[in-house]
């Protein structure tokens, strides 16, 4: 995942580099709610220039591929220091790499003194945010990528990591069965019975692209679950795409005349294109009264209503888009039918 939000009130770097290892880890997209600065855009990518590929383990094999794996289980698969090992041990003679297995301790020492401050930064992570989080698990797996130096920088700044990881730990709570409710209200666009056993709730934005990504994965849920599942759209337009707001209400409008979806579909085929007139167009394909639909948006006839969404949104911890819910449950990867599917098929299954 994407970073949701970008912490200002942290002056280093470092906690954004966890929160894209997360998101990394999740494997989830989503557009942001702020805009992150040149300086973090820079990190994020160094971060993930950092991080090895596949290709990069080569497959070493004799004592040289012992002496490498050997090092590397100490170091971290996917550590630089596990690459730098690896990218030595190719050009090594079998008769080196031999003599340094013999004395192997010597070399696993030093990298357990190494790596003594990411080993104390994961313990006490861990213990703060407790062993079986979402983020403990995450903490214990990306660690292994940083280096010593930057694991020794975090712990100094530990207080302020802590303090954003548990709200990220809160924020993936399920939802109090109020708030599920909430959700659920109101004259908002939706398919699928309102007694359905399972009821999924997106929050998205019109201009994001990952947004139009997870539309596909709205169309396969209809296409698969039919009555068995409700599905809600809320608006979450953010103040970093300036077209978004505009798109809300009219997607509003739209389902006044009961042509919702297929604005929405629309919409979400050209999300670059969300201009006034471009909006009047999709309305007159898409069957609208036009003259109706103009003096909806003319009027802000549904602006109240996308505040609301938007207010209910940070109530739920929204934080970016697309964000959806099941049963009052986050969906990991809402861009992932998947990932989806795999979370609705358990709220599905009978009891015991």
């Amino acid at each position: 995942m994407r970073p949701n939000s970008a912490r200002a009130h942290i002056n280093p770097l470092f906690f954004f580099v966890f929160l894209v290892a997360l998101t990394s880890l999740l494997g989830v997209s989503s557009c942001d709610k702020k805009k992150k600065s040149k300086g973090q855009a820079r990190s994020a990518a160094s971060a993930a220039s950092a991080a090895p590929s596949a290709s990069a383990a080569g497959a070493l094999t004799g004592p040289c591929g012992d002496y490498a794996k050997r090092l590397c289980d100490k170091a971290g698969a996917e550590s630089p220091t596990c690459q730098s090992i690896k990218s030595t041990a190719e050009i090594l003679p079998p008769a080196a790499c031999k003599a340094g297995l013999k004395d192997i301790a010597y070399s696993l020492g030093r990298l357990s003194t190494q790596r003594k401050s990411c080993e104390e930064l994961v313990t006490r992570l861990c213990a703060a945010v407790g062993p079986k989080s979402q983020s403990c698990s995450m903490v214990t797996t990306q660690t292994q990528q940083f280096p010593p130096e930057r694991c020794a920088m975090m712990l100094s700044h530990f207080d302020e990591i802590v303090a954003d990881l548990k709200k990220m730990e809160q924020a993936n709570q399920p939802l109090s069965p109020e708030l599920q409710e909430k959700l659920k209200k109101g004259p908002v666009p939706a398919f699928g019975p309102e007694n359905a056993k399972v009821t999924v709730v997106e929050f998205s934005d019109f201009q994001c692209p990952y947004c139009a990504q997870a539309a596909t994965v709205s169309q396969q849920v209809r296409e698969k679950y039919g009555k068995e599942v409700r599905f809600v759209f809320r608006q979450f337009p953010l103040s970093i795409h300036a077209d978004a707001r505009l798109a809300a209400e009219a997607s509003l409008a739209a389902n006044a005349q009961g042509k919702f979806w297929p604005f929405h579909d629309r919409l979400f085929k050209n999300p670059t294109d969300l201009s006034r007139s471009a909006l009047e167009e999709n309305a007159k394909q898409a069957g609208l009264d036009l003259a109706a639909f103009k003096k909806a948006l003319d009027d802000k006839t549904y602006a109240a209503a996308v505040d609301a969404d938007l207010k209910l949104g940070e109530e739920v911890s929204v934080q970016g888009t697309p964000t959806m819910f099941v049963n009052g449950e986050r969906v990991a990867n809402a861009g992932s039918f998947e990932a989806l599917s795999a979370q609705i098929d358990a709220a599905l299954k009978p009891p015991g």
